[in-house]
């Protein structure tokens, strides 16, 4: 008895510090952002935003011609921060698309602590600012999602539907994600940012580019398939073949750029 009361108080304890610590295990900032010359991405301008709780943001602003075919919102994966971003950036401006690639709270140096809610508060103060830094109208805006900022971009789409959608490794909630690493843990019961992609994307009619590897160990492919097939049409998929999750080709990769161009420009 007494061997099972002292079991069963270690694995509450355990239990209550993953809960306590949870965050940490989601989110994977850094702090310092280098000069965007410095790392190649020359013409970013600089900017700044707020959000409504009252944090401000930092992000660069790419663009190479005078009238861009769309505006981009990049939302980040859950590490690093913007300048990990700095090559996709280039390229997509380069083939004449604006960019605004900027760090949620807690990372890049911003202040505040990533969370789910807060995040959502990120994406919707990061559309505000491309809106008003370039002439472009709500119709021609695009999320570009990467893993943890595909969940971000799809519950922004729901709230403000862009000209396009397009999802970088979705997956279909963080629930999923947490049972497939973790199976021998109540992740249901534990998790307090859930993300919960599969559950918003039926609502979205908007047109939809999702892009997966099919060696991917984080968000299995499966998730990503699942995420694609309860989006609405017109959608498009597109799989790397032997790419995992973090994989040059997952990032500036040609095949995934031409393909989302491709896809963009036949919406036009």
């Amino acid at each position: 008895m007494r061997l099972a009361v002292a079991s069963g108080i270690v694995v509450l304890a355990t239990l209550v510090a993953i809960w306590a610590m949870q965050r940490k295990l989601i989110y994977f900032p850094t702090s310092y952002v280098p000069d965007p010359h410095t790392i190649g991405l020359t013409g970013a301008v600089p900017v700044t935003f707020p959000t409504s709780d009252g944090l401000t943001l930092g992000g660069w602003f790419v663009s190479r011609v005078a009238t861009p075919e769309f505006g981009v919102i990049v939302f980040n994966g859950n590490a690093g921060n913007r300048s990990h971003r700095a090559a996709f950036a280039d390229a997509l401006a380069r083939s004449g698309l604006a960019v605004l690639v900027f760090d949620y709270r807690g990372f890049g140096g911003n202040g505040g602590t990533p969370t789910e809610d807060g995040l959502r508060l990120d994406a919707r103060a990061a559309r505000d600012a491309l809106l008003a830094h370039v002439d472009i109208k709500s119709t021609g805006v695009v999320y570009f999602g990467e893993s943890l900022g595909t969940a971000v971009a799809t519950e922004l789409a729901s709230e403000h539907p862009p000209a396009a959608l397009v999802l970088r490794s979705p997956f279909t909630s963080m629930t999923d994600v947490g049972r497939h690493h973790y199976p021998w843990l109540p992740v249901s019961w534990l998790l307090r940012d859930r993300f919960d992609t599969l559950r918003r994307i039926p609502r979205i009619h908007t047109p939809t580019f999702v892009i997966a590897g099919d060696a991917d160990q984080i968000v299995p492919i499966s998730q990503s398939r699942r995420v694609f097939e309860a989006a609405n049409e017109p959608k498009s998929l597109l799989v790397i073949p032997h790419a995992e999750h973090n994989d040059e080709v997952l990032i500036t990769g040609r095949t995934m750029i031409e393909g989302m161009l491709r896809f963009l420009r036949h919406l036009r």
